[in-house]
């Protein structure tokens, strides 16, 4: 039992960082001269692709007959996955105009937002420990991007774009909790990917059909959608059963900090002490929320 524990640890925590590596290629990509539609586009369609294709092999592997699933619950998957697709659109986007440090950040008010929808879904006012929780997300928030010192230049563009992201975020992880849960995780994933994919090709597919550099499917593409779209949710349906709720969002947070890091490495994006100050905040608060389901 414990091994397995130990097991489901490690694979949402490579599955949380898988995410949190995500937005530097992003970056990189941007450098080579590829746009946020291009970059958007290419992760969701190669992405699709390759869970269809790991649908058919885990069903052969199964063994099981071709299942039918009641068609309002595909319906429910399909439109719920269109908030994973605006995610990606205008976390991309956020991104393009400020530092990976500050859109990272910005993703993470999806936890005060799920937290917001999930009160006003269930009219219940949140929980104290919630209350406090949001507060510190929110200090963390000011400190993690640094803007109570007087040299700081956030884009309002990128912070709209970013508090956008994160508010599609916290539907996308509110709706995957409750729709057709019945349903193999890998099954719920390729329906709302389709959902994504039909989003994003609807928003960009205007712009690409006047320039698009099909390069982006050599190199940046695949990498995008390895560690965005195909590798996290292997991960987080081999992972997640073996532990329970409350842990897996602990250590979801994972992505926080590897992020920071990656852009500190690889991209020379400077992090104040007052900033992983923010962040830490950040991450005890998300702590703070998960921690009666952990030792429940």
């Amino acid at each position: 039992m414990k091994n397995q524990t130990l097991k489901g640890i490690i694979l949402v925590v490579l599955g949380a960082a898988s995410y949190g590596v995500l937005t530097t290629f992003v970056k990189l990509a941007y450098q080579d001269g590829f746009t946020p539609f291009e970059v958007t586009f290419a992760q969701m369609l190669l992405g699709l692709v390759t869970l269809f294709i790991i649908n058919i092999f885990y069903n052969q592997k199964k063994k099981k007959k071709r299942q039918v699933y009641a068609g309002k619950n595909i319906v429910k998957l399909i439109l719920s996955g269109t908030s994973l697709g605006l995610t990606s659109i205008f976390y991309y986007l956020s991104v393009q105009y400020i530092s990976v440090s500050a859109g990272i950040v910005l993703l993470m008010q999806s936890v005060w937002m799920g937290v917001l929808i999930e009160s006003i879904l269930l009219k219940k006012f949140p929980e104290s420990v919630k209350i406090i929780a949001v507060i510190l997300i929110l200090l963390g928030t000011v400190l993690a991007n640094n803007v109570l010192t007087e040299n700081v230049a956030l884009d309002i563009l990128g912070v709209v774009y970013g508090l956008i992201a994160a508010l599609s975020y916290a539907i996308t992880i509110y709706a995957s909790s409750q729709i057709a849960t019945e349903m193999p995780s890998i099954t719920r994933s390729k329906y709302m990917l389709i959902g994504g994919f039909l989003i994003v090709a609807i928003v960009t597919l205007p712009s690409l059909v006047k320039s698009f550099d099909l390069g982006v499917f050599l190199l940046w593409g695949p990498i995008l959608a390895f560690f965005g779209t195909i590798l996290p949710p292997l991960l987080f349906t081999a992972g997640m059963p073996k532990i329970n709720v409350g842990l897996g969002a602990i250590l979801s947070a994972i992505e926080l900090p590897v992020a920071v890091i990656m852009a500190y490495f690889l991209l020379q994006e400077k992090v104040s002490l007052i900033q992983w100050l923010g962040i830490l905040m950040i991450l005890f608060s998300i702590v703070l929320m998960n921690l009666r389901k952990v030792k429940s």
